[in-house]
């Protein structure tokens, strides 16, 4: 290992954190509530969800950074991603509502842990699909 190794692992990493933290704040912004704040009063079914999708992100951003020889590439294909599992999430909540009648963002915001288990199963599914590119 190179003294430039030494100096990568902090560099990719903190990179890595600064990215995850803005991509984990954007996906609140495109909820119909508070996140954090469900997550303080002690909703376990966003909370759930919030986790799930917070590994499924941390995966895909582990999967680039491996693949990836240049920084911004890295974080390039990162966004990417997480663009395409909003997608994806916009269009299996349309699909199971007009299906089932199961508003899933709803059901999480009231706190059903099943809801929350299917989106964030949803999330994994994605980041496996998306992290084997």
């Amino acid at each position: 290992m190179s003294w430039i190794d030494l100096i990568r692992i902090p560099v990719w990493t903190g990179a890595g954190a600064v990215l995850l933290f803005i991509i984990m704040f954007l996906d609140s912004r495109f909820t119909k509530y508070n996140d954090l704040q469900e997550i303080k009063n002690g909703n376990t079914a966003v909370t759930t969800r919030f986790v799930i999708k917070l590994f499924a992100q941390a995966y895909i951003l582990a999967h680039s950074i491996a693949k990836s020889s240049e920084m911004l590439e890295a974080l390039v294909i990162s966004l990417i991603s997480f663009v395409l599992l909003l997608v994806l999430e916009w269009m299996v909540e349309k699909i199971v509502t007009a299906m089932s009648g199961m508003k899933l963002e709803q059901g999480i915001h009231e706190g059903k842990i099943g809801y929350a288990l299917f989106v964030g199963s949803l999330h994994i599914a994605g980041a496996l699909i998306i992290g084997s590119v």
